[in-house]
């Protein structure tokens, strides 16, 4: 009997063994999955640093780049186009003036009665409706002037009516801008997409040929998505989402930058820790394979959670990728992924305005004279992602320093592709004294 005891002890005993060494196996694998996360996390971080000295080759090489793209058109992959727009707004505009606003999908028209200084904006208007689908896929007079065919179209039905100005929304910003601070130089839109204009001295323009205009300026849309640089910080992410886009090799720095990819970036980190560190498990996630699933929406949403158990994040990942029982730890690994997204968008967005400001002579203090500099700003990812707005903001303050910075101010600037288009209008036409509808 005891020879059969110490034969079922050491039976006993191995089985123990033998659970113990799985157990620890299961904790190293997990433990090195774990591992593995972090370290994807810790080189995307390396790979998207934006420290002060890289942030400045940055400004230096969009204020490179804004002069070539002055000089000769294809001189830059900025195109600084020239608007043909030489007055912006003042205040004083008085009339009734209307705005044709031409979206993706819906056709908006304003009604905006201008009262001059002392009542500004008297009161204003609009209709929207969607754009038929046979219209959007229809034949159009390619290579034609727009303003003429519009102009062309109003006289066939008798509309008594003049085309003032043609803009973009950017543009339009920058009317909107002007239109309530006189010292508005630029504007930025950031918001699905992103683009800058500013205030150009007309004789820096050498690609300008024709006389110079009685104001001496000339308003440039920079289409500033388009900037590229060997100093922007890209990632393996970022090449492979421009190789797959529509535009390969095109708008990189609006890639880098605007509402329409920063989620779409965290989607692909999430991806890859997903396939080699099983962050959710043995598989992956299927509608974490898809494209754009997550949006920047999304990812301020969980960016901004403050919660002890970081339940937004958990609802997030629940609801958009249907990923359940996720543990704090991989909710905290999240927040910091898009903390770095969004933060080396912030930061890269400063100092491209940082490059304008410097084109403009307007980065430094000379002689002990200040100048007030104001940028407009308008678009979603700047009007509600408020980390991003914040990082973005302190960037400037770092980049420019305390002196300069006392002076430049950034100020939203809403709905530049509708009143500022009428302000345009009224900027760009006699003043028609008229009584409120």
């Amino acid at each position: 009997m005891g020879k059969v005891a110490m034969g079922a002890t050491v039976v006993c005993a191995a089985a123990v063994c033998a659970a113990a060494a799985l157990v620890v196996r299961h904790r190293m694998k997990s433990s090195g999955k774990w591992a593995r996360a972090l370290a994807i996390l810790k080189e995307f971080e390396e790979k998207c640093g934006t420290p002060s000295s890289k942030l400045k080759q940055v400004v230096d090489a969009m204020t490179v780049e804004m002069h070539a793209g002055l000089a000769s058109e294809g001189g830059s992959k900025l195109k600084m186009i020239i608007s043909y727009v030489d007055n912006l707004p003042t205040g004083d505009e008085k009339g009734l003036f209307y705005a044709l606003d031409l979206g993706g999908t819906n056709f908006r028209v304003l009604r905006v009665l201008l009262g001059g200084k002392e009542s500004h904006v008297v009161k204003q208007e609009f209709e929207e409706v969607s754009i038929p689908p046979h219209l959007m896929t229809g034949f159009s007079d390619v290579g034609q002037d727009v303003v003429g065919e519009l102009t062309k179209a109003m006289e066939r039905i008798g509309l008594d009516m003049r085309v003032a100005a043609l803009v973009n929304d950017t543009i339009g910003t920058l009317a909107g801008g002007r239109y309530n601070n006189p010292d508005v130089v630029a504007a930025v839109i950031l918001g699905t997409g992103t683009n800058a204009a500013y205030v150009e001295r007309a004789h820096a323009v050498p690609k300008w040929h024709g006389l110079l205009p009685k104001s001496g300026d000339m308003v440039i849309n920079m289409e500033w998505g388009n900037f590229r640089s060997s100093h922007l910080p890209l990632t393996e992410y970022d090449q492979t989402l421009d190789a797959e886009s529509l535009n390969p090799g095109e708008q990189i720095f609006e890639k880098m930058i605007s509402g329409m990819y920063l989620g779409e970036i965290v989607r692909r980190v999430l991806c890859k820790m997903a396939e080699e560190a099983a962050i959710f498990g043995d598989t992956v996630p299927p509608k974490l394979k898809i494209p754009f699933i997550l949006r920047t929406p999304h990812m301020s949403a969980i960016h901004h959670d403050m919660s002890p158990d970081l339940k937004v994040v958990g609802t997030k990942l629940k609801d958009v990728l249907e990923i359940s029982n996720t543990s704090l730890k991989i909710r905290k690994v999240i927040v910091e992924l898009c903390d770095i997204v969004a933060t080396r968008g912030a930061r890269l967005s400063a100092a491209g305005i940082v490059g304008i400001l410097k084109k403009l002579g307007r980065d430094t203090v000379k002689d002990g004279e200040k100048q007030k500099s104001v940028v407009a700003l308008d678009g979603g990812l700047y009007e509600h992602y408020a980390k991003f707005r914040t990082c973005m903001e302190n960037t400037l303050r770092e980049l420019l320093g305390e002196e300069v910075s006392e002076n430049i101010v950034v100020e939203q600037s809403n709905d530049g592709s509708g009143i500022g288009a009428a302000l345009l209008a009224a900027s760009h036409s006699q003043y028609i004294e008229v009584e409120e509808p």
